[in-house]
């Protein structure tokens, strides 16, 4: 039976999570750590992949993650985390971190990261996904650079001699 590929919008499957820095999150400097900050990031993008895939997924992929500015304890984090690209079973997923200081309301973009899911079926074997739908200019240009990126990705993985 040849069934036709699913197609959702990249708003079916956004995500938004919001945390506060506690003293356990940060260093000796009142700063988080970048390992919590990228756990976050991790499991925003998991659930993003999940509700797109209606699937089981996994990490495969960390492509970038930028850190452009510290987060101190008590500062609000925002965590939003959307469809960028999708493959046969695999997801690109864009993650954007933003802090607030909830004393002055000032704001800052301090995170972002592309990671790369496969969804998965019962076995563990990668499973197709419905295709992707970018409808603002936005989502198209994400888009298309998500798939650059994959682009890229495969012919570094290509040339590099692996022993």
């Amino acid at each position: 039976m040849n069934k036709a590929r699913l197609m959702k919008t990249v708003s079916e499957s956004s995500v938004e999570m919001r945390e506060m820095v506690m003293p356990n999150h940060t260093n000796p400097q009142n700063n988080i750590f970048g390992g919590v900050v990228m756990g976050w990031v991790d499991i925003a993008a998991a659930m993003v992949a999940a509700r797109h895939s209606g699937k089981q997924v996994a990490t495969v992929h960390i492509s970038d993650i930028d850190f452009f500015a510290p987060i101190k304890v008590g500062y609000h984090v925002l965590i939003q985390a959307s469809l960028n690209y999708v493959g046969t079973s695999s997801m690109v997923i864009g993650v954007k971190v933003t802090s607030e200081n909830p004393y002055t309301g000032e704001t800052r973009t301090t995170t972002k990261a592309y990671l790369t899911f496969v969804a998965m079926d019962d076995l563990g074997r990668p499973i197709s996904v419905p295709g992707l739908i970018p409808e603002t200019e936005d989502e198209k240009r994400r888009y298309e650079n998500a798939k650059k990126r994959v682009e890229v990705k495969k012919q570094l993985s290509q040339s590099i001699v692996k022993r």
